[in-house]
């Protein structure tokens, strides 16, 4: 892989979990031991998606003092649910540790990558539920607009029977008032000669 501009020697290991999944389980799993996860930003910067974890003592791989530096991404387009990760051990000057073979930095390595499946399980449960999560508050937000609707309705509802009522006393009012009507004009009528 390349870091830093220059070619690194990398462990690389495929899951079959999202990337998300994948990414909070080993940078929890990192964090927890007590190291801290800085992510490569910039839009010029090469490095950029890079998970750094400088002078991090991650003891399943090694008790020394070192710089780990984690890439995960989508195996490919169309397998969205298949990740691949790189990690790339190199030391306080930069030097690649996995190629030196002083420690075997390689196999202790690819063991703790290994022994992330149930944090990637775990990781990948709580997306799905945060994901329904989501799901359950829009579907309520939803039911909840159309209860408020059904309120609105009922209240139009009653504020026209109300119209009607007084729609008929008015039209009734009114027949009775062209009876009125009705009836000074023949008797105006009555008084033709």
């Amino acid at each position: 892989m390349e870091y830093d501009k220059k070619k690194q020697t990398a462990i690389v290991v495929e899951y079959s979990y999202p990337q998300e999944a994948v990414e909070n389980a080993i940078v929890d799993k990192i964090e927890s031991m007590g190291n801290q996860a800085k992510q490569e930003k910039g839009v010029f910067n090469k490095d950029k998606g890079c998970i750094v974890f400088k002078n991090a003592k991650v003891t399943d791989i090694s008790d020394d003092m070192l710089n780990y530096i984690v890439k995960i991404e989508r195996k490919s387009r169309k397998e969205s649910e298949e990740t691949v990760l790189y990690l790339v051990i190199n030391n306080k000057d930069g030097e690649d540790m996995l190629s030196k073979g002083e420690v075997n930095y390689a196999e202790n390595a690819k063991s703790f990558l290994n022994t992330l499946q149930p944090n990637i399980e775990k990781s990948h449960l709580e997306i799905k539920i945060k994901l329904q999560e989501a799901f359950v508050t829009k579907a309520e937000k939803k039911y909840k607009d159309l209860q408020d609707d059904q309120v609105s309705m009922e209240k139009k509802i009653r504020d026209l029977q109300d119209d009607l009522k007084e729609n008929a006393k008015d039209q009734e009012a009114q027949q009775k008032e062209i009876a009125v009507q009705k009836q000074a004009l023949e008797d105006l009528k009555g008084k033709r000669k």
